[in-house]
């Protein structure tokens, strides 16, 4: 035996006619951070791990839980250590927060390009708002107003910043028992953690799809339904996915037939499935996704507004990474998601809506199509906004919820039907939109092409 080898083999002493073998020394494991930033993070686990192994290895490698939801093998959990992704695993744990806070670019982004999909908004003129809702009668909203409104057994999520339930077209329909907070990835049931801090973009989307205010004019496309204000939207405007699993999750626990998405999951825009942090973040809101169509809830979507066709990307307008086949924005890259494009009033689509995989089309808005003098701003109008007054937004945010709102005149008719069956009756009362000879992007047949899917959609043909 070598001197080095003899060094290296392990004590053997006598002891009582017997060997006893001296262990190993261990190093001892270092303290865990408890003055740093603690940030947030997704962690995968395989569905059905029992919480008390999930609590010992978070405990282990320096995080605590925040929330753990044993279905779909996803925790959310706290950590102060810089190398906490590190010691979970880099294809297992990820932060939307600690990755914004290492980016200055992403940190500086504002609050209306990363989040709302907005382009403007103004306060609409007083009076009778029913004339100026040129997006309603697009889709024949009002005639199906006439004959169906809706049943209150049925309730559409919306997925967002958090709803107003004082504005006089809303107060009637938002479910406080249904509503939460998800900003932090646990659900909150305290009124506060729903309610809309710095953003009126919740309220705006409710009001599309259900509100009803006689005195002004207005109403929705949905008025008989309630709503769920389910807020995901933190106060910097960013949606982590931490939140958006909380959010679908709540949605298949309580029964939604129906949420509306008008956002991507930060700090985005793409998410890779085989990319290290990425991978983590795609599967928890994949699974999240997926368990609530498992559960009959049909999620419906933004396209975005990049103006450019998702399928053929091949940068990140957000971060510095490449995008492949198999990247995509969330939640609407995920299967059985409702992807939502924007038109303007001509009914063409509007110049900053995204394109490539759409399943149907909806007024959004466009400031190149301006309505004729009396039929309302080039954003769709009337919808609800802070101080129960009524303002114009532009944005596939603003045409998803009209999607959503024809959606639940379809749940509320066909009480129980699966997300599958919902979808093709959203496609196939859609009316046709094909491609024109200036739009040379668009490609596909006319009732199935990459600018309005199968077409425009109808509430009219959704209640009768």
């Amino acid at each position: 035996m070598s001197r080095i080898r003899r060094m290296a083999a392990p004590l053997v002493l006598a002891v009582g006619g017997g060997l006893f073998a001296a262990p190993a020394a261990e190093a001892a494991p270092a303290a865990c951070d408890t003055t740093s930033t603690p940030y947030t993070y997704v962690v995968t686990y395989q569905p059905g791990t029992r919480a008390a192994a999930v609590d010992k290895e978070l405990a282990a490698k320096c995080g605590t839980k925040v929330a753990y939801y044993a279905e779909i093998g996803v925790a959310i959990a706290s950590s102060r250590n810089a190398d906490f992704q590190q010691k979970i695993g880099v294809y297992r744990a990820y932060s939307g927060g600690k990755d914004v806070a290492s980016s200055s670019g992403a940190a500086a982004r504002s609050l209306g390009a990363v989040r709302t999909l907005e382009d403007t908004r103004s306060t609409a003129a007083a009076g009778d708002l029913s004339a100026q809702q040129w997006d309603m009668k697009a889709i024949h909203a009002p005639e199906a107003n006439k004959i169906y409104q809706g049943s209150r057994s049925v309730t559409v999520g919306v997925l967002d910043s958090g709803i107003d339930a004082t504005h006089p077209a809303l107060r009637n329909t938002v479910d406080p028992r249904a509503s939460a907070g998800c900003v932090t990835g646990a659900p909150d049931l305290s009124p506060a953690s729903w309610a809309p801090t710095t953003s009126d973009h919740g309220t705006h989307v409710a009001g599309t799809i259900a509100g009803k205010d006689p005195a002004a004019g207005f109403t929705g496309i949905a008025p008989g339904v309630r709503l769920a204000s389910v807020k995901v939207v933190n106060d910097a405007g960013y949606i982590f996915p931490e939140a958006a699993v909380c959010g679908f999750v709540w949605a298949a626990q309580h029964g939604f037939p129906v949420t509306n998405n008008s956002y991507y999951v930060d700090p985005g825009m793409f998410f890779c499935s085989h990319e290290a942090g990425d991978a983590a973040a795609y599967e928890a809101v994949r699974r999240a996704i997926e368990f609530s169509t498992h559960h009959g809830v049909l999620n419906v979507a933004a396209a975005g507004n990049s103006g450019f066709d998702t399928t053929k990307q091949t940068t990140d307008p957000n971060r510095p990474h490449p995008v492949d086949a198999s990247c995509g924005i969330l939640p609407k890259a995920i299967d059985g998601v409702v992807n939502v494009s924007s038109v303007g009033y001509a009914g063409t689509k509007s110049s900053f809506s995204n394109y490539g995989e759409i399943a149907v089309t909806a007024p959004g808005g466009d400031f190149s199509q301006t309505p004729p003098e009396g039929a309302g701003p080039a954003c769709p109008l009337s919808s609800t906004v802070f101080g129960g007054s009524y303002g114009s937004k532009c944005g596939t945010s603003m045409a998803s919820p009209h999607v959503a709102g024809v959606a639940a005149l379809l749940a509320s008719r066909f009480r129980g039907a699966p997300p599958w069956l919902l979808t093709r009756l959203l496609e196939g009362e859609a009316d046709v939109v094909k491609c024109t000879a200036t739009e040379t992007e668009c490609t596909g047949p006319a009732k199935n092409n990459s600018y309005y899917g199968h077409g425009l959609v109808n509430a009219l043909d959704a209640v009768r």
